[in-house]
């Protein structure tokens, strides 16, 4: 589905982050010619690994500013990001001469496109075009967040009645192209949990957007155990909750791009078939998927976050 949902996308596209679907236009279908392209873009690892959002973006622009580049906007905040961080950074982006593109990923999808139109046309101001629509300069907003085709027409209206070009709106979509089956489907998301610094300090991260609850996910190092009482189902836990005699499920296959010997770790197709077709009759139809002591030390560093963004350090530090 992404090679060839992604391949239709880039007939009428030159922009896409769907590798397989690059990769495939290109060597198969073009004699190896580039057919996609993508920028330098933030996701909320990236964010909440700094100190503050002020010190990610500054750094994304050090990098990147002198081109075309992405910074997402709500890892706590989305309104307060575009009022107290944007204008902050203004200067050096300025500086760089590059073109800055907006990302939220939570909230209503029009209000979040429209809050970022506003804030940047505040901080970079804006030009009328031949059409008597505003333009905003040197930067835009981009909405991927479940976008499908019914949402897109309506944040376009949106933005034609606030009299901003469609230019300065961009767009993403994954599996609204497809038949909508995606990693939302199951929840399935892949998230920055802890982080060791330079200085051996670690520092243990979660992602709760104020506009997005539905998007949290799990702080720390973890294990996985099969729980007898639920069938051998499997449940995340703290990784210092060692079960004696049990075995860890979690196995490390990839580690900063040092060489694993992961022999032994990868299961052919029959085996993984056989083992699905197993624990389909084992396993309840819903299962206690998290440990209680994982969840309290949840509810800690959610605390410990809200308190950083009362305070303005999420933000400033």
């Amino acid at each position: 589905q992404s090679m060839l949902g992604g391949a239709a996308h880039l007939l009428s596209f030159e922009g896409s982050d769907t590798l397989s679907a690059g990769y495939f236009a290109q060597y198969r279908l073009n004699g190896g010619r580039p057919v996609a392209t993508s920028i330098p873009a933030t996701e909320h690892s990236v964010m909440t690994a700094y100190s503050s959002e002020r010190q990610a973006m500054l750094s994304t622009i050090e990098a990147y500013g002198d081109g075309v580049f992405a910074c997402v906007m709500d890892s706590y905040d989305y309104g307060r990001a575009l009022a107290e961080v944007l204008p902050v950074v203004a200067e050096k982006k300025l500086e760089k001469g590059g073109y800055l593109v907006i990302r939220p990923d939570s909230g209503d999808q029009v209000e979040a496109v429209l809050l970022g139109l506003r804030a940047a046309d505040r901080v970079f101001g804006s030009a009328v075009n031949a059409k008597g629509f505003r333009v905003v300069q040197g930067a835009s907003v981009i909405q991927g967040d479940g976008v499908t085709s019914a949402s897109l027409r309506r944040i376009l209206k949106a933005v034609h009645e606030a009299r901003y070009s469609a230019q300065s709106v961009g767009f993403g979509m994954g599996g609204g192209l497809l038949q909508k089956v995606n990693r939302d489907t199951m929840s399935m998301a892949v998230k920055l949990s802890a982080i060791t610094y330079e200085d051996g300090t670690e520092r243990h991260l979660m992602k709760f957007p104020k506009e997005g609850s539905e998007k949290v996910s799990l702080p720390g190092r973890f294990a996985v155990y099969a729980d007898a009482a639920q069938g051998g189902a499997p449940v995340t836990h703290r990784s210092t909750e060692e079960k004696e005699g049990e075995a860890d499920l979690l196995r490390l296959v990839y580690d900063g791009g040092r060489a694993l010997d992961t022999s032994g770790v990868w299961d052919d197709f029959d085996t993984v078939r056989t083992r699905v077709a197993d624990q389909w009759r084992r396993f309840p139809l819903k299962a206690r998927a998290v440990s209680e002591a994982l969840l309290e030390h949840q509810r800690h560093v959610h605390q410990q976050q809200e308190l950083s963004v009362a305070g303005g350090d999420a933000f400033h530090q």
